[in-house]
């Protein structure tokens, strides 16, 4: 029996109040034939709300056009505040290959998301990672930068024209970047002290881009509540395996003083990750993702 094409799709929203509109999202993912939503969540610091669910390649793109139908219609970012840099109510939609599909089969179903999103709401659209038409867009926080805010005049420049649309923010969703890209994890590390400095000064030890870990994107922000966060994207957990950027926050971190007080996932995290920690911690020298037993009922 050949296995099914599998894609997944990971879309940021711009609400992380609201339970009611959460659910709505979350219930446009669910109605969708043959898509199946892993995982939701949302933080109300970061006004944000992430969605992961799976699917065959066309169904994935009818699932997340959907959600975006109820975020453009709920969400008027003239009016949002939060942690989290965003240019629009469906901030980021990023599709993944899992299985039978490729990194070019998926930056296609971008292309197909991005036309229909604008097609439907005149919501102007970035290609960014695999999907990107320029070699800036690759890096998201070339698009986001100025956030929705910023964006409203800077669109006009040339270059920051959108991929997809008039070069024109949507009045109350902004824009949406959209774009193939590999698995992610999103890790937010909080740190024991108030000083939001030190936060800052260890996203930017650890960041690729300023000559940091390599595929690992960073930034240090004070929580509402008190104490700070350095929020953390790794886009390759291969060459920056998660315990070697532990250890590197911890040991940034060491040198003012601090401790890591704690840290959290954001949406879900693939296997093999897990592992390599495992195997590292253990001191295993053959413990990989083929040895968890559920990884091999999985059909």
């Amino acid at each position: 029996m050949v296995a099914r094409p599998l894609v997944e799709c990971v879309p940021n929203v711009s609400e992380g109040r609201r339970v009611e509109v959460i659910e709505e999202l979350a219930e446009a993912v669910r109605s969708t034939p043959h898509v199946r939503l892993l995982d939701y969540s949302w933080d109300a610091a970061h006004h944000r709300s992430v969605f992961t669910f799976v699917g065959p390649p066309q169904p994935v793109v009818d699932a997340a056009l959907g959600l975006a139908d109820v975020a453009v219609r709920r969400i008027d970012l003239r009016s949002h505040q939060g942690l989290h840099p965003r240019i629009g109510a469906v901030d980021v939609v990023p599709f993944v290959p899992l299985r039978g599909v490729t990194v070019e089969d998926c930056v296609e179903l971008s292309r197909a998301f991005g036309r229909a999103l604008w097609e439907r709401h005149r919501v102007p659209v970035y290609f960014y990672a695999h999907s990107a038409l320029r070699p800036e867009r690759r890096w998201l926080p070339n698009i986001r930068r100025g956030g929705f805010e910023g964006l409203q005049s800077a669109i006009a420049q040339p270059d920051r024209h959108p991929d997809v649309g008039e070069p024109v923010l949507h009045p109350t969703a902004g824009a949406t970047a959209t774009g193939a890209r590999d698995l992610l994890v999103a890790w937010n590390f909080t740190l024991a002290t108030e000083d939001v400095q030190v936060a800052r000064a260890v996203a930017r030890r650890v960041r690729q881009s300023s000559g940091g870990l390599p595929g690992i994107q960073a930034a240090g922000w004070a929580l509402p509540q008190g104490g700070v966060q350095v929020s953390v994207n790794v886009l390759d957990y291969r060459a920056t395996p998660l315990h070697v950027l532990y250890e590197a926050v911890r040991q940034e971190a060491a040198r003012f003083g601090v401790e890591v007080a704690s840290t959290e996932f954001v949406g879900l995290v693939p296997a093999e990750a897990l592992a390599q920690v495992g195997a590292w911690a253990l001191r295993s020298a053959n413990l990989d993702v083929l040895r968890v037993l559920e990884a091999r009922l999985v059909e």
